[in-house]
């Protein structure tokens, strides 16, 4: 009977470990978020470098976990993508140019379908001084568009899939802006 009870008090413990939250380099990411009324689960987590700094960690969110960063770019579904500035070197300037170089990875360098759409992203981000410590979430909701969000606060709505599928492909496209965080971000 005592075996049984610890038995069972561990694969409890495993099933609430399985969804709970991750910290990565200092940044805990919660195990879920809400996109709408869509409940959002932490898919996997990782580092943005760039040369030898650790720039941000980010999240991805999904409604379902899953490994097909093509599927998850593609589908009309609530995501999220979290990301919390990690580095001091960070500011509104710089981090709005990587962005843009981010979308111009993502689509191939055809940015001006949706150019007027990222200028309205990036504008979000130049709107005020971006510091370390600063979190931004980017929440797509089907049929509102991509709502970003920083510390908490919605900055934007950014309507259409065709933008969801340009922003998510930064991390998650062919040509990611850093392997190793689509990797984590996969659950690698």
């Amino acid at each position: 009977m005592k075996a049984n009870r610890i038995l069972l008090f561990f694969f409890m413990f495993l099933f609430v470990a399985a969804d709970a939250q991750v910290t990565i380099n200092g940044v805990t990411l919660p195990a879920g978020i809400k996109a709408g009324t869509t409940d959002l689960v932490l898919n996997g987590g990782g580092i943005r470098k760039k040369m030898f700094f650790k720039v941000y960690t980010g999240g991805l969110y999904v409604t379902a976990k899953s490994k097909n960063a093509a599927e998850i770019v593609s589908a009309d579904k609530a995501t999220g993508f979290r990301l919390t500035i990690t580095s001091g070197v960070i500011n509104s300037n710089n981090f709005s140019e990587a962005i843009e170089e981010g979308f111009t990875k993502s689509l191939k360098g055809n940015t001006a379908p949706l150019k007027s759409k990222i200028d309205m992203l990036i504008s979000t981000f130049k709107s005020e001084e971006i510091k370390e410590g600063d979190m931004f979430e980017l929440v797509y909701v089907p049929g509102e568009g991509v709502k970003a969000s920083k510390n908490g606060k919605l900055k934007t709505t950014i309507a259409g899939l065709d933008f969801k599928k340009a922003l998510f492909g930064i991390w998650l496209g062919e040509d990611p802006v850093d392997a190793d965080l689509k990797a984590g971000l996969l659950g690698g």
